[in-house]
Formats: C-alpha cells, structure tokens, sequence
C-alpha cells in the first residue's frame, strides 16, 4: 500500500501530455507531440469577416466576429427585388402578388437553413403554404380587414405546426427546436403579406426604401458610419418616393422605419457563419420581411 500522500505511479503520469522522440540537433519545442502556445490572436471586430470560418467557437475563442454579412451579391438582389415590390405595388395588388410570393418563398427557405435544417422539405412549404393562405385571405376580405386576416392566417398556422410536431418521434430536443423554427419561418413568411395590406402607395414606398438602405449597407464603409448613410438613404428615399405618391413628406417616416426593420434582418441573416444559400436567401429576404409590418403600421399613421 502506498504511503500517505504519494499518489500511485499511473496517477502520477495520468494527465501528462504525450512524448515524442526529438532527434539529435532538433529544437524540442518543435517536436510534433508537444503543444505549441499562441502567442497572437485575431483582432477583434464588429463588422464581420469576410472569410468563413471553419468553427464558430473556434473563432469566439480567438476574439473574431461570428458575423458575416451577406455582401454586395445580395443587396443587389434585395435592391432587385424591393424594386420589383414598389413598382407592382403601385401598379394595385394582383400586380403585387408575383415579387411577394417570391419573397415569401425565399424566406421560408432562407430561415431553416439558416438555423441549420436542411433539408427541411416539410417545413418550408408548410411555412409557404401558410403565406399564401395569408395572401388569399387579405385578397378576399375588405382592406380594413387585412390584419385581421394575417393574424388569423399566423394563429391558425402555428396551432397547425404545433398537432404537426407532437406527432413526430423525434427527439424531445429536436421536436421542440424544429418547433421553433417550424413557427418563425410560417411567421416570417406569412407577415409579408404586410406588404398586401398595406395602402399602395406606403408598400411602394417602403419597399423602394429597404431597396436603398441594404444597397447602401453593403458600401465599403466602417460600421457605424455606414448604418448611418443607409438609414439617411432609406429617409432619403422615402421623401423621394413618397413625393411622387399619395404619401407625400410622410414618406420620410415610413423609409426611416422601413429601414431599421431591414438593418436588423441583415442582421439576422449574417449571424454564426452563415453558407452562401443563405445569404442569397435569407440574406435577400429578411430585410423585406423585417420591414412588412412597419410598412404597414407607418402607413396607416402618415396616411
């Protein structure tokens, strides 16, 4: 038995690191079995990295943004199609229906894989199946209505997609995380449909104006300043917009809130190294999204 206070042998070399053989004239602190110690980190930043990473906490530990924003491909294509939604907003609904269903497509895709679900066939179209529910019911009710249709459309869809996941048998975790996502994608795409709803000259301005403000976030510009120019710009094209409608200096209001909705999904959409399907997803579709609901509500206030 061992005395008192001295630990047996195999304790004693337990922890200790594995040795390897260093040769005659071979520094051993390059031999290959010891660890070797940074003794420089990244910088961090708040901007994003333009690169990505191969592990999140990899780069958490090394003081690095899990941030990447989706770049100037997809503000092209969010300025594209926010183009496309002010134009045929203006030209009346039926006209409006095409760019929307693709937003509500996009974004029903963009958010599984941006939580990481892919393939995730089911959910995505019962999150678009639910959006254009949405657009047939504040097609079909009078435009005072529209709300109500689009809050009874997202109640209706999230009682549907909570019998969907209790008859799954997947794990209690993975049962209530494809729970979550299940909701806030059918969520997302289904309050588009802001965009119907709304007055038609709030949805063209509203729309041209997260056009503008995704535009001009993706400028090469520090952060700070660069938030700044894009929400000018969304103002700036709000009072634009708005003097060529029934809007008029209200237009300013609408493209400010408009724009600030469209910052935090951009937001939303660079966060933990997304892939490049999301950022031409998620990425072009969250800012419209995001900005739906402000559309609408600044709308009814200005007008």
């Amino acid at each position: 038995m061992p005395p008192v206070g001295d630990a047996p042998a195999a304790e004693q070399t337990a922890y200790l690191p594995p040795q390897a053989a260093v040769t005659p004239g071979e520094d051993p602190a390059e031999a290959p079995g010891e660890p070797q110690e940074i003794t420089s980190w990244s910088p961090p930043t708040l901007a994003g990295n333009t690169l990505r990473a191969v592990d999140p906490a990899q780069a958490r530990a090394e003081g690095r943004s899990p941030i990447i924003d989706p770049g100037p491909q997809s503000a092209i294509l969010t300025a594209v199609l926010g183009l496309l939604l002010a134009v045929a907003a203006a030209l009346g609904q039926y006209a409006l229906l095409l760019p929307l269903i693709a937003l509500q497509g996009l974004t029903a895709a963009g958010w599984f894989r941006l939580n990481g679900m892919w393939p995730a066939r089911q959910g995505i179209a019962l999150a678009f199946a639910g959006a254009l529910v949405a657009d047939v019911a504040v097609l079909a009710v009078d435009p005072m209505y529209g709300p109500g249709a689009i809050v009874g459309t997202l109640g209706a869809w999230v009682l549907l997609t909570l019998v969907l996941q209790l008859r799954s048998h997947a794990d209690p975790d993975e049962r209530m995380y494809g729970l979550m996502a299940s909701v806030a994608s059918a969520a997302l795409a289904i309050i588009c449909a802001g965009y119907l709803a709304a007055d038609s000259a709030a949805a063209t301005v509203g729309a041209a104006a997260v056009a503008v403000a995704v535009f001009a976030r993706a400028l090469p510009l520090p952060t700070a300043p660069s938030v700044g120019v894009s929400l000018a710009a969304a103002a700036g094209a709000g009072i634009a917009v708005g003097g060529l409608t029934s809007v008029g200096t209200g237009g300013a209001l609408i493209g400010l809130a408009a724009g600030v909705c469209a910052l935090v999904g951009l937001r939303v959409a660079a966060y933990d190294y997304p892939s490049k399907f999301v950022h031409m997803t998620a990425g072009v579709a969250l800012p419209l999204a995001a900005a739906a609901p402000a559309v609408y509500l600044i709308g009814r206030v200005v007008g």
